[in-house]
């Protein structure tokens, strides 16, 4: 692990952004297309509000945008309110390599300093794919032993990733860079305790902010421990037990942690996604009444029970992270697709409930946590298995922006009406070619 936090500096200064392969952009562009729909559906979330109101009762209005909101204000309070925004509905994209959720930590930070600075769309798309790939890669560092000790990866590896794409945009050399990663690990934190309240998007809101505020002061020569990953009591000496350093791949190696990028594309954790699709398929295949059903068995990884298995959840937000409760909306038509159907009600109503009891997590030995394999047995006697794996990308990206386009009118005309909805998605197709990125999320 020598000098690991000099080299991710000297690549972040370094990397030739004229050598992205068109691919590798038209795939970040579906990350800023996915984000943009999570965060204007989720600008309104109380979470989102209550932050909102505090900024401005205490002077923090200014010039940089809200996502999906009237109000301005301050820089860097627009990073924490647009991160946590775009975490809130918990839609947003996931990459294994880094075991959370990499855009909503980066991208709010190279947006605001892209409003600032009148960044084009391209400088914007440029630092995002920085940001990404530096999050992706010190989370892989660190994993897995950093996520099952309890830590989120979105709040603690996302400071690195919004760290590297603010110093990026802002032009720093690989020493700034340096500093900028040592101010981003001894603000990064995130713990998965707070899963299903508000203070998961929290997270994400804290690494853009982090990670802006690191990079703004490395600029004026705040200086931090330059060995700050990998030095005695450093970030990976604290975080993990199994440190190994990743080769950060080249510009137009098709390697690049974009382009493996996850979408999600049921409103709960990425985890259960595997299930609600086995579960999904064997529905559609069978059509049997909820009733019917005598009991089911979710095959999964043991370390789902720490992240994903809320027993008798009471809110909206717990059901995106109790798997038997979303198996059973599944089996009883609940749309788990749907904002709606994640509400106190919903985790309170007595048919989900008592299809809920039906329902047994086994421990099994799976290739990956984005596996399940599903047993349902019917009253009648049937046995139907499905097995899914969701851990690997959609290999056509016109198959991809198609489904991602879908989700964003799904969650965005309600908001903005279908014109504007429309406008946004031209815009975000061709943002490499504006001359204002901002001016992309004003449409």
């Amino acid at each position: 692990m020598e000098k690991t936090t000099c080299q991710i500096a000297e690549w972040i200064a370094g990397f030739d952004t004229s050598r992205i392969r068109e691919e590798t952009l038209a795939r970040a562009r579906h990350a800023v297309l996915d984000w943009t729909g999570v965060t204007i559906a989720g600008a309104r979330e109380p979470l989102v509000d209550i932050l909102v109101a505090d900024a401005l009762e205490n002077g923090e209005s200014g010039i940089c945008s809200l996502i999906g909101r009237p109000e301005t204000v301050a820089p860097a309070t627009a990073a924490l309110i647009n991160g946590a925004a775009s975490h809130a509905l918990d839609f947003d994209d996931v990459n294994r390599q880094l075991h959370g959720h990499p855009t909503v930590a980066v991208l709010p930070a190279v947006l605001t300093l892209a409003e600032q600075h009148q960044s084009s769309g391209r400088e914007l798309l440029d630092a995002f794919i920085v940001g990404y790939q530096i999050a992706c890669a010190v989370g892989e560092m660190v994993e897995p032993d950093h996520y099952l000790a309890g830590w989120h990866a979105t709040g603690t590896a996302g400071t690195f990733g919004a760290a590297a794409g603010a110093s990026r945009l802002l032009g720093l050399d690989a020493g700034q860079c340096a500093h900028a990663l040592g101010l981003a690990a001894t603000q990064a934190a995130g713990l998965k305790a707070m899963f299903g309240t508000m203070a998961k998007p929290l997270h994400a809101g804290k690494a853009a902010l982090n990670g802006l505020l690191s990079a703004r002061w490395a600029a004026r020569g705040f200086d931090a421990n330059p060995d700050a990953i990998e030095a005695h009591q450093g970030f990976a000496h604290t975080q993990t037990t199994s440190f190994s350093v990743s080769v950060l791949p080249e510009p137009g190696s098709g390697r690049l942690a974009v382009e493996a990028g996850l979408y999600k594309y049921h409103a709960a954790c990425y985890l259960t996604h595997a299930s609600l699709e086995a579960v999904g398929s064997i529905v559609s295949a069978n059509g049997f009444r909820p009733d019917e059903v005598h009991r089911v068995e979710i095959g999964v990884l043991p370390s789902l029970h720490d992240v994903c298995d809320i027993v008798s959840p009471s809110s909206g937000l717990e059901i995106k992270f109790s798997i038997r409760h979303l198996i059973a909306m599944a089996i009883a038509g609940v749309d788990t697709a749907t904002l709606g159907s994640y509400s106190d009600e919903t985790a309170r109503r007595s048919d989900l409930v008592a299809l809920r009891e039906r329902i047994e997590l086994i421990d099994q030995d799976l290739p990956n946590p984005n596996c399940a394999n599903v047993v349902i047995r019917t009253k009648s006697g049937q046995r139907l298995e499905n097995f899914s794996d969701v851990s690997e990308p959609c290999s056509d990206t016109e198959t991809q922006r198609c489904k991602l386009t879908e989700k964003f009118h799904r969650l965005v005309v309600p908001v903005i009406g279908d014109e504007r909805t429309g406008r946004l998605v031209s815009a975000i197709d061709q943002m490499d070619q504006s001359p204002a990125a901002v001016a992309l999320f004003g449409v």
